[in-house]
């Protein structure tokens, strides 16, 4: 079955392009990114900061059942635009592949629709292809079925 999240990474670059339209409006996938608890829903992570503003900052913990911190997300703001654009670093706690650059850019398709365009840049193109031997394209794509599945019932 052919994933609804794409993403492309041309051989010998540091970067890669993720790319995915979705049956919501502008202004519901925006909140699903800036909304923490939307964020918490499709994520499955706890949000416990989340500053959506120039300079602001973010940091996200996943615990598992035995309240273990098993999963932590961090980085900086760097631009945000409501219902356009978000340009931040994103940092996981003990990745292969170290902090990344995001440009996030909200487009909006029909009154119902929207697409997300994301240019995420790595510091190596090494350090890229180590991400993508992980399931990283299943893992993107079913984040973004659960936000398309969760933010759904806010229409």
């Amino acid at each position: 079955m052919e994933l609804k999240t794409k993403v492309k990474a041309e051989e010998g670059r540091q970067d890669l392009f993720i790319t995915r339209e979705f049956d919501l409006p502008l202004e519901l996938l925006f909140r699903a990114y800036t909304e923490p608890e939307l964020l918490e829903q499709w994520m499955g992570t706890m949000v416990l900061k989340l500053e959506n503003k120039k300079y602001g900052g973010y940091h996200f913990e996943t615990k598992d059942q035995n309240g273990n911190v098993v999963l932590v997300i961090n980085g900086a703001i760097h631009e945000f635009t409501p219902n356009e654009k978000i340009t931040r670093t994103f940092e996981m706690m003990n990745a292969p592949y170290g902090a990344t650059l995001e440009f996030l850019e909200f487009e909006k398709l029909t009154e119902d629709t929207s697409r997300l365009n994301m240019h995420v840049v790595y510091r190596s193109n090494a350090l890229r292809d180590e991400n993508l031997k992980l399931p990283f394209k299943q893992g993107v794509n079913w984040a973004h079925n659960e936000l398309e599945k969760i933010v759904s019932k806010l229409k």
